[in-house]
């Protein structure tokens, strides 16, 4: 890990597009901004865990192909549109 040290109004960048500024201290809170391409996501790291673990649980979510889903759409479809068998 790189570790900096910078005061107020004073940047540092991430690569050609990603500026990382240090906006106010105060206590033990740092204000930073962040100027970044629109196409870069910029999360809290516990936001972009929760997004990770829910992109993950629905990876892991049973899939059906296309093919299986219309075949059971048209059995499901011939059955809803059978008469009824009258009882004797």
């Amino acid at each position: 890990m790189l570790v900096l040290t910078r005061k107020i109004d004073e940047a540092i960048m991430i690569g050609d597009g990603v500026k990382v500024i240090i906006v106010d201290v105060r206590g033990d809170q740092v204000k930073i901004g962040v100027e970044a391409p629109r196409n870069v996501a910029i999360h809290r790291l516990e936001v972009y865990e929760d997004i990770q673990a829910e992109n993950h649980k629905a990876a892991l979510t049973q899939t059906i192909d296309v093919r299986t889903l219309s075949e059971m759409l048209a059995d499901k479809s011939s059955r809803d549109t059978q008469p009824e068998s009258e009882s004797s």
